[in-house]
Parts: structure tokens; C-alpha cells; sequence
């Protein structure tokens, strides 16, 4: 079982109907709520098939997004 945390950034495994598969998780527990990071439309999904749906997690909260030099 893999660990969630407010704020990490997933890439689903089907596309959001506005194209973004980008979303930025902003509650855990039985439930996640997740926020699209193309339209900022927010979904309620329970834990397992939230868990099924990620395909790979982006960036962890509080962790800054790599930068190539």
C-alpha cells in the first residue's frame, strides 16, 4: 500500500475530460479528494479506487519539482 499525502501531485491512468491527466491530492483518509490540475475540478473518490486510478506520483508534497540545468 502506498502512502498519500495532502498536496502530492498524481498522474491518473485515464485522461480528465478537459485533457489534464495531472491531479493534486487535497484530502486523504477513507476518502481522497483530488483537485485537476488542468480545469481545478475537484473529485471525491474512495481510497481504493483512488488507488487503482494513480499511475505515478509526480512530485510529493513539500518536495520542490526537479529543474534540468
Amino acid at each position: 500500500m502506498a502512502h498519500y499525502a495532502v498536496g502530492d501531485r498524481v498522474r491518473m491512468r485515464k485522461n480528465h475530460p478537459c485533457g489534464s491527466a495531472e491531479w493534486e491530492i487535497t484530502r486523504t483518509g477513507m476518502d481522497f479528494r483530488i483537485r485537476c490540475l488542468g480545469c481545478n475540478h475537484q473529485v471525491m473518490l474512495p481510497r481504493q479506487k483512488f488507488e487503482k486510478a494513480v499511475k505515478t506520483v509526480l512530485s510529493r508534497a513539500g518536495e520542490e519539482p526537479s529543474k534540468s540545468q
